[in-house]
């Protein structure tokens, strides 16, 4: 009788579990590397069931990190009783970040996880840990790179969990981020090869938060110079048409000339469709 292995991402949730945890006890000490999104919480979870005070949560700030988010991820940290660490990390003190090229991401990621690595050292930490996933493998990721040469693991992808497996046992643990919009710093809202600045990664905040309070949870605001290209969910398109004095009004104010919506609607790493085989940096 032929015995038939299962590829990771085939196998059962429950066996999947097992093998993160097998993995994070194996490792004996991790410092997360924790944004307060729907992987980095599940890993955190996990880890410090299984490790207790062996594992931390780590979240580095910057000018790319919405405030909101950065507040989100403390009072997460603080529900789940795990010690948390926040440490500055200023992407625009690098030029490879700056230029915005489509490696942007492998120079911000090798930054902070420089700095991630350096502080598991001090805390006697035997790694660092981030919220990768199976499905990530797919999609245009340097910043993938940049965890591989600096010895970062990922141990939901080792354990083979897909973004839909990470939700359903979030939420069998009442975890509050199982159903949580996905996030990207505020960088991937500017084009390839427009420089980023720090005023440009604020004027995008401030016009996400806009949104955000109007209701749309799924909501990008894309700054291609003078214009704003909004996306939201396709379901939620008549909505935003409803509201768009007041949001123009705003965005106008913000200092966009030209305020647009994306009749595609949201799909994650839109900017990444301006990118032909070859040009991936």
């Amino acid at each position: 009788m032929t015995t038939t292995q299962l590829a990771p991402q085939e196998s059962s949730a429950d066996v999947k579990l097992d093998s993160l945890k097998r993995i994070l006890s194996e490792m004996g000490g991790v410092v997360v590397a924790f944004s307060g999104g729907t992987d980095s919480t599940f890993l955190l979870k996990v880890a410090h069931d299984e490790l207790g005070e062996k594992a931390i949560a780590v979240t580095a700030t910057s000018s790319s990190l919405p405030r909101e988010e950065l507040e989100y991820a403390a009072e997460l940290a603080s529900q789940l009783a795990v010690r948390h660490l926040i440490i500055e990390s200023d992407e625009l003190e690098s030029p490879g970040f700056v230029a915005n090229s489509p490696d942007r991401c492998y120079h911000c990621k090798q930054l902070r996880f420089d700095a991630l690595m350096k502080l598991a050292e001090e805390k006697g930490f035997s790694y660092v840990v981030d919220g990768t996933n199976f499905d990530d493998q797919g999609d245009h990721r340097p910043g993938m790179r940049a965890a591989r040469e600096l010895g970062v693991r990922s141990p939901l992808m080792e354990a083979g969990f897909t973004k839909a497996n990470i939700r359903a046992i979030s939420r069998e643990l009442g975890l509050p981020t199982w159903n949580k919009p996905s996030n990207a710093c505020l960088a991937s809202r500017v084009p390839y090869g427009t420089p980023i600045t720090r005023e440009r990664m604020q004027q995008i905040e401030q016009a996400e938060r806009l949104l955000h309070n109007l209701g749309f949870t799924q909501v990008r605001v894309r700054a291609h110079a003078e214009v704003a290209r909004i996306e939201v969910e396709a379901e939620n398109l008549p909505i935003l048409l409803e509201n768009r004095l007041p949001i123009v009004e705003e965005l106008r104010r913000l200092g966009f000339s030209y305020v647009t919506i994306d009749l595609e609607g949201y799909r994650t790493g839109s900017m990444n469709e301006t990118l032909v085989d070859g040009n991936h940096g």
